[in-house]
């Protein structure tokens, strides 16, 4: 982009006056003003969904992922080169930490990296997902979310989500980062609930990283890669106590920050090395880059 200065002796462009206020349209509705409303005090994690959270993978499942996957391969030509299947332990069970965590596209890709069947459950934000009733309708039916509204009912309520789902044999799966902001090809600072769900279910832990999904268009190459499990105590080392501390104690809170730092120890340089592959060359066309990129967020800046 390239910008002009006027001198003295030239006339000033004329004031357009102020640009017209305009609304967002209601998919892209902000978590603030949704919470503000209607939706303040809203029901988490299986006070909302009401049910188990089942480890089948239901017909209607099978179909949405189907049409998921021909949208994102067939029509916007995404690719993602996805390795590591193997640590991925038989029969369900666990957790899958994934990062880095940079757009919308991140669910497809972790559920890209894991079977149909056990279903992943997701711990993901009420607000941002659910910007109508009738979307939020279709969600609870076709399964996969358990939700989370800021200023919501503490951890104890997605201990419980995590426990109901890695009990019935599924996939619990959360992205520490909490937010979509942060840098191409590096984590961001990790909060502290993965360790704590971690921690108090005693389940094992399987890292996924990711890469390629800060900005998307047509042909976007992104990369995934399936760690090998571990579970809380190995990821604390010599600081883990023996058992786990009393929950809500100073302890645990000191615990999860120390089990929170090894998960960003695991994942954050293979992140890095990921990304590489990831990266087109300035010349290459993006194509539908800014639309894509925010099909299923707010709009903002594209480099946050």
């Amino acid at each position: 982009m390239t910008s002009t200065m006027t001198t003295g002796t030239e006339p000033s462009p004329p004031d357009p006056g102020p640009a017209p206020a305009r609304r967002p349209p209601r998919s892209r509705l902000t978590p603030d003003v949704l919470e503000s409303g209607r939706r303040a005090g809203a029901r988490e994690g299986l006070d909302w969904l009401g049910r188990a959270p089942e480890a089948k993978a239901s017909l209607l499942y099978r179909v949405v992922r189907l049409f998921a996957r021909f949208v994102a391969f067939g029509v916007f030509r995404f690719r993602i080169d996805t390795s590591g299947q193997e640590h991925l332990p038989a029969g369900g069970g666990y957790l899958l930490i994934a990062a880095a965590h940079r757009g919308w596209m991140d669910p497809f890709v972790a559920m890209h990296a894991i079977p149909a069947e056990p279903r992943a459950w997701f711990l993901g934000s009420g607000p941002s997902t659910f910007t109508s009733r009738s979307r939020e309708r279709l969600i609870h039916r076709l399964g996969g979310l358990l939700p989370v509204w800021r200023g919501g009912i503490g951890v104890d309520a997605h201990v419980a989500s995590a426990l109901a789902v890695v009990r019935n044999g599924a996939v619990f799966v959360q992205m520490p980062e909490g937010t979509v902001s942060g840098p191409a090809g590096h984590i961001g600072p990790f909060r502290h609930g993965a360790a704590l769900i971690a921690i108090r279910t005693g389940a094992p832990v399987v890292p996924l990283a990711m890469a390629g999904t800060e900005e998307l268009y047509i042909g976007r190459r992104m990369a995934s890669r399936v760690l090998p499990a571990t579970n809380a105590a190995e990821l604390a080392g010599d600081a883990w106590p023996g058992s786990p501390p009393e929950a809500g104690s100073r302890e645990e809170l000191e615990l999860a920050r120390v089990v929170t730092a090894g998960l960003e120890r695991v994942l954050g340089p293979v992140v890095e090395a990921l990304h590489p592959s990831t990266v087109d060359p300035p010349s290459h066309p993006r194509r539908l880059r800014k639309r894509l990129t925010w099909l299923l967020l707010r709009p903002g800046r594209l480099d946050r």
